[in-house]
């Protein structure tokens, strides 16, 4: 029987890569979307695929059930990744912003998550894995609702690591630094419809985020492709001890020395100046 796995956000970049890439490596691969249009492109393509909107709960509740009437009951994985980023300075952030931002990134996860685990516990077997980011460990100017729901994702995915012990469901977090996706067009709709740019104090320091954003290529340096999350996720479904943190891209790994090494007063200096270049 082939091992089955369901992955959110499959409309592009991580998601639709690893779908892809995992459905020709001979998994059966659940790969849902937002948008009916991305679901008909993913059937079109030969995967299986149907909608699961993570802000909706019965969205949420028909997917899972539609991956168990057509599995008998079985999960092997379930890949957490459909997520967008909110830029924006924290005290410009309204409650509802943060709220909605909390209810793709990690809330419609915690339900999802909270669906699979009895399965995986029954069957005596299961990997969960978490599509966190670098900025689910440090923080970086203007991207203060982003940064809260990955460290949010952090901490649910630690302390769920910790309770599921022997139990042989495994619980994995990738953490990315740049990819090649379509992320920052999806932050520059968010920007526009959350944040009032033009009474804002911050407003000539949004003039920067936005042309970041809206740079054709790489936003920054050392930006891989998806594929470098792929190999991640291979490690995590198939090996027998699946690693708790996979670091992806360089600044992934700098960052995550340096916070080892270096004084908060330190870390924010470089922090403060990285995100401001950035």
């Amino acid at each position: 029987m082939k091992k089955t796995v369901l992955i959110t956000g499959c409309s592009s970049g991580i998601g639709y890569c690893v779908a892809k890439a995992l459905h020709a490596r001979g998994y059966r691969v659940f790969a849902t979307a937002r948008r009916r249009e991305s679901v008909e492109m993913l059937i079109a393509e030969g995967l299986e695929s149907f909608r699961l909107n993570l802000t909706d709960s019965n969205s949420i509740h028909f997917a899972f059930e539609e991956v168990m009437r057509r599995t008998g009951g079985e999960l092997y994985a379930l890949f957490n990744n459909g997520a967008y980023g909110l830029p924006g300075a924290v005290e410009d952030l309204s409650r509802d912003a943060l709220r909605d931002q909390f209810e793709t990134n990690v809330l419609g996860w915690l339900e999802l998550t909270n669906l699979a685990i009895p399965v995986m516990r029954r069957q005596g077997y299961g990997r969960i894995i978490q599509n966190s980011s670098v900025l689910g460990f440090v923080a970086l100017p203007f991207r203060g609702a982003y940064n809260a729901s990955k460290y949010a994702i952090e901490g649910l995915s630690d302390t769920l690591r910790l309770e599921l012990r022997g139990s042989h469901v495994h619980v994995s977090l990738i953490e990315p630094g740049p990819i090649a996706s379509q992320f920052r067009v999806n932050a520059v709709k968010a920007l526009a419809k959350y944040i009032d740019v033009e009474n804002s104090v911050h407003r000539e320091k949004y003039q920067g985020v936005l042309t970041r954003l809206n740079k054709p290529g790489p936003a920054v340096p050392f930006t891989l492709p998806p594929e470098a999350v792929l190999e991640r996720v291979i490690h995590a479904l198939e090996s027998e001890h699946p690693k708790s943190r996979y670091y992806v891209t360089f600044p992934t790994y700098l960052f995550g020395a340096l916070k080892r090494i270096l004084t908060t007063r330190a870390m924010d200096a470089i922090l403060a100046r990285s995100g401001n270049n950035n």
